[in-house]
């Protein structure tokens, strides 16, 4: 039995690896600008699992001294729609108290989630905090979450590719992509 092809199930590029590699440096560059005058430490939280490709290039383009946390929060089941229930899978191993903390985020729509993460992290007492997103779903906010850095504002579709999944499957795709019908006899 052969294997299917990685990029089975994708209808089209949304965003190609030279375009997000170009809006993460952007990104790395306008975050160096805003912190380069603060003495506190910085540190950056990834989101797993789908923040993991998207902070990883970041923080290669954010030209301070930095350290990296991993926190995993799970809010969606095998569907296409959020669960509602936010879960801590995995705390932080860091203290963040009097720290600038950079919350890093693969994709943003219905805010939710996130705006639970960012209670939970601001009650932790740290310098500032800040939120990065590689995509941002506006048409799909419930919850007022600001976000400071934002990759790519994007339409409601389902995107996978370059961390993001489905059903576990795509995130080593190196763009992002929008999901196109699955043959499931296959």
């Amino acid at each position: 039995m052969a294997k299917q092809s990685w990029e089975k199930g994708i209808a089209r590029k949304m965003y190609t690896e030279e375009q997000i590699a170009v809006r993460v440096k952007e990104l790395g560059a306008q975050i160096t600008a805003d912190f380069k005058d603060k003495e506190e430490d910085i540190i950056v939280i990834c989101l797993l699992k789908g923040s993991i490709l998207f902070m990883a290039d970041l923080c290669r383009s954010i030209e301070l001294p930095l350290k990296m946390d991993f926190m995993s929060v799970s809010s969606y089941g095998d569907d296409f729609i959020s669960s509602r229930e936010v879960k801590i899978v995995k705390d932080l191993d860091e203290n963040i108290m009097g720290k600038h903390v950079i919350v890093v985020e693969d994709i943003i729509d219905s805010g939710l989630t996130l705006k639970k993460v960012m209670k939970i992290l601001g009650n932790r007492d740290p310098k500032s905090i800040s939120l990065c997103t590689l995509l941002n779903k506006d048409a799909r906010r419930e919850a007022d979450v600001k976000v400071q850095y934002i990759g790519f504002n994007i339409e409601d579709e389902f995107v996978l590719g370059y961390g993001l999944d489905y059903k576990q499957e795509y995130r080593n795709i190196p763009y992002v992509a929008i999901m196109g019908p699955l043959d499931e006899e296959n």
